[in-house]
């Protein structure tokens, strides 16, 4: 029986086959694992750190910047500011739902702009305050400080993680997990805005608190809120396709839809400043916005609350499983953006974790709450044409400038409106698109999925992904404890009958047991004398699974049964000859199964017939 598959090295085989018997001509790696040498990795990566390539590595600025041409600066400047006037709109709501006052949002939309120049390595994101982060830091910022700390904690924590080149954590949140995730932050957020949507005044921003809340004081809701918020939401989503109609003005409308948000805005300053009479607002504001740039400060490491000192351990204690979810969904949210924007470059996601860290280490000092790389920002960044980072300057400085001279004018946003623009971002957060393609693609990936969004919206989001990720992980533990196995069975002239035993996986300590009694139960129901176990896709094993093929040997030979490894990879060949060396006997390569079976069973290899019947084992 030849193998389908790549071929293997038979020279090595053959090799190994010659002197099976002589241990000292055989490879030394063969009996002994060659470790790592520590201390030359160290001394290597110090000195990696010190070379030009990793300072342009961790500073990207010194490669764009050096070709930056005048023509690009137009380009930037208009993008910075169309993104800006996204931007200050976008920070005063999520502020709000962060359970701040507006100008935290503000706090948070200016230093990520300015640190990404120097660290990001896409032109096209934009760092700021988003509303997946919002809705993480509401459930655990009792006042401002916990927001700050945590901002400043989460930024260490990313930062480390991008040094240790931790990324690849990012790779365990599957894409049914993340959609699930993003669908129950969009609709928890979305709920949490329909009582200000109507003018009702609601003690709870949670999913199902809100509607809760909302349907037993529907008799309370104010006209007039009523009438701007609805009709603001209707205008949004109408502007947001506007870019899209066919028309003379394609850049006109293009700029009008993507400037939506402040249009909003405004006109919703317009009406409540010229419909309020004798002091008494015609609408429910958001309050007074604290004018000035925000000082320069450490974040706070104690707190109050009521007259309470609450110490640094009790803060900690306090933000919790916060503190680990919270880096994680903003490396995932920034990487992901990273990689929509990338145009088919590698997207350096230590990099975008180092600057994603350091942008919230900052950031903290001017009394931000956590920041990521935004997608909608980003996408209008990327749609205003922007060529260098350097857009970010641009929306960074009118951040400011709205800071210092700005914050009394907003003192008349309606909370309608802004409860409208925040609902109208949520309605396209939802990822539609994605989740019919999970649908067709693999239906068994709707229960991560189902799993997220309910415990995200009846327990928390921080816990409802965990769940998620719990119940991936199971699906990956089951497949590698149940791999797909099967059995050929071979009948040759003489009744000798051989199983060939082909291994679909690779083969884990989870599996091994499962290998083990289902080789066990074939050998006695078909009482099979030699079993034959194919090991040209086993490219690794460890210590457990050795262990078991070594019982196996030992329970089939009670059987009056040999078991033979049939031209396995050496690296896996040598896991269980490290265990027994007598083991390697077991050991065979060649081209084809006949030429493994000692001649004497059997009465001549030109007359062999062979009746092959094809057993698969069932999961």
């Amino acid at each position: 029986m030849a193998s389908n598959d790549a071929k293997p090295n038979f020279m090595e085989y053959i090799l190994l086959s010659v002197d099976i018997d002589n241990k000292s001509t055989l490879n030394d790696d063969f009996y002994h694992e060659k470790l790592p040498n520590i201390y030359e990795g160290i001394v290597q990566s110090a000195k990696n750190c010190c070379t030009t390539d990793s300072v342009k590595k961790f500073f990207p600025i010194t490669t764009w910047l050096p070709k930056y041409e005048l023509n690009f600066l137009i380009s930037d400047f208009v993008a910075g500011l169309t993104v800006g006037l996204t931007a200050i709109p976008q920070a005063i709501v999520y502020g709000t739902i962060a359970g701040l006052t507006p100008q935290y949002g503000l706090y948070s939309a200016f230093m990520g702009c300015f640190v990404y120049i120097f660290l990001g390595t896409c032109k096209d994101i934009t760092i700021g305050p988003t509303a997946i982060m919002s809705i993480m830091v509401q459930a655990n910022a009792y006042n401002a400080d916990f927001a700050i700390l945590s901002c400043f904690l989460v930024g260490c924590v990313i930062l480390l993680m991008g040094i240790l080149n931790l990324g690849v954590l990012v790779q365990f949140i599957s894409i049914p997990v993340t959609t699930g995730f993003t669908m129950a932050a969009a609709i928890t957020i979305g709920s949490g805005q329909i009582n200000n949507l109507f003018g009702i005044s609601s003690p709870t921003n949670e999913f199902l608190g809100s509607w809760i809340y909302f349907f037993k004081h529907i008799n309370k809701t104010q006209l007039n809120d009523a009438l701007l918020g609805i009709i603001t939401l209707v205008v949004l989503l109408v502007m947001r396709k506007i870019k899209d109609l066919p028309c003379a003005y394609k850049t006109l409308t293009k700029y009008i839809s993507l400037s939506r948000n402040a249009l909003a805005v405004f006109v919703g300053i317009i009406l409540c400043y010229f419909l309020s009479q004798n002091d008494r607002l015609a609408f429910r504001v958001s309050g007074n916005i604290v004018p000035g740039v925000p000082p320069f400060k450490v974040p706070p490491f104690h707190t109050e609350i009521n007259g309470t000192y609450i110490g640094f351990e009790d803060m900690i204690e306090d933000l919790g499983a916060s503190l680990i979810s919270i880096p994680l969904i903003a490396v995932l949210e920034t990487v992901a953006v990273a990689k929509s924007f990338a145009m088919g470059r590698i997207v350096d996601a230590s990099q975008e974790m180092i600057a994603l860290g350091i942008a919230n280490i900052l950031s903290s000092f001017f009394c931000s709450i956590p920041v990521s790389g935004s997608f909608t920002r980003t996408a209008i960044n990327n749609a205003s044409g922007v060529k260098t980072p350097l857009g970010g300057a641009i929306t960074g400085l009118l951040v400011l400038m709205t800071l210092a001279f700005l914050t009394t004018t907003f003192y008349y946003i309606p909370k309608a409106t802004l409860a409208a623009i925040i609902i109208a971002a949520m309605v396209f957060m939802v990822e539609y698109d994605r989740i019919a393609e999970i649908w067709r693609s693999k239906k068994s990936d709707m229960i991560p999925f189902l799993v997220t969004v309910l415990c995200c919206l009846f327990w928390t989001l921080e816990y409802g992904m965990v769940c998620g990720i719990v119940v991936n992980i199971l699906f990956i533990l089951y497949k590698s404890a149940r791999p797909t196995i099967v059995i050929t069975k071979e009948k040759l002239q003489k009744g000798v009958e051989v199983a060939i035993v082909d291994i679909q996986e690779n083969l884990t300590y989870s599996s091994a047991e499962y290998l083990k009694s289902k080789v066990v139960k074939y050998a006695t129901k078909y009482e099979i004398k030699k079993v034959v176990i194919r090991g040209e896709e086993i490219h690794t094993i460890d210590s457990t699974v050795a262990l078991n093929i070594l019982g196996l040997k030992q329970d089939l030979l009670g059987q009056n049964c040999e078991l033979i490894c049939w031209n396995w990879q050496i690296s896996s060949a040598g896991v269980i000859c490290r265990l027994h060396h007598e083991a390697r006997r077991m050991f065979k390569f060649s081209e084809t199964i006949q030429e493994i079976i000692p001649m004497d069973m059997q009465e001549s290899t030109m007359t062999m017939q062979t009746d092959c019947e094809a057993v698969t084992i069932p999961l």
